[in-house]
């Protein structure tokens, strides 16, 4: 039974970290589900690539390692949902864990042709906040960079594992493409293109929930995070430095 329990709780940990959750929230909701499932005293301690929980009546910790992180705010619905529904006596213990492998395994993503094309709206919209104007002959252009840019981005992240390369080469697509469309007079201001084409690439969440894990009290997580966010936004300013310095 317990070690049903805590397979629930290590499980449901991991899908919200890799889903981009606060980890305040993951502490939360392991600990509810312990608890809910009879255990009186639970200890967690989560990092952005490990959890550790341990119950009464168990001398040893139990590990579970975080092997990818990302951003699926459907994941970390999904499973406090189950959480609720675990604590409302509405899901057995087994029928919990068997939804979590489900919703960790067969959760709907949005097809890539309309992540691209959010892309591409998010890059208008953007730019015309940043520039503080509507540009009218500049938003075509820019809504065809960070399409392209996010495409190159969606297509480096699912052929390497290491980190900040897909960022590096997304962010030098935008540069040469945006600087390829100014030469060729489809756009006029390269900075305003750019500053909206790169928006989708920017970790903006991954910032968001380091510094509300360190107001919550999680130090560690949060500058672990924080230092991933920033290494990020690094990669992206080095692909458009580059297009600077050689075109």
């Amino acid at each position: 039974m317990q070690d049903e329990l805590l397979a629930a709780c290590l499980l449901a940990g991991r899908i919200m970290i890799e889903g981009g959750s606060e980890m305040y929230r993951v502490d939360d909701t392991m600990t509810r589900i312990a608890q809910n499932g009879g255990a009186k005293r639970v200890l967690v301690f989560t990092t952005p690539t490990g959890l550790f929980i341990a119950v009464d009546g168990r001398p040893a910790v139990e590990l579970e390692p975080v092997q990818k992180r990302g951003i699926d705010m459907e994941k970390v619905a999904g499973v406090n949902e189950l959480s609720r529904e675990f604590q409302a006596g509405k899901l057995s213990l087994t029928e919990l864990v068997q939804r979590l492998e489900q919703l960790d395994t067969n959760t709907p993503y949005f097809p890539v042709w309309l992540q691209i094309l959010a892309a591409a709206v998010c890059s208008t919209t953007l730019m015309v906040i940043f520039a503080q104007q509507y540009d009218w002959f500049d938003m075509p252009l820019s809504a065809v960079v960070g399409a392209l840019g996010f495409a190159a981005y969606l297509r480096l992240s699912s052929l390497t594992r290491v980190r900040f390369i897909s960022e590096l080469i997304g962010a030098v697509v935008v540069g040469v493409t945006a600087w390829a469309g100014v030469r060729l007079g489809v756009g006029h201001n390269l900075d305003n293109v750019i500053i909206g084409a790169v928006m989708p690439l920017v970790p903006g969440v991954a910032i968001t929930n380091s510094i509300r894990d360190m107001l919550a009290g999680h130090l560690l997580s949060g500058m672990a995070r924080g230092m991933e966010a920033i290494l990020s936004a690094c990669a992206i300013g080095v692909g458009i430095a580059m297009i600077f310095r050689f075109f």
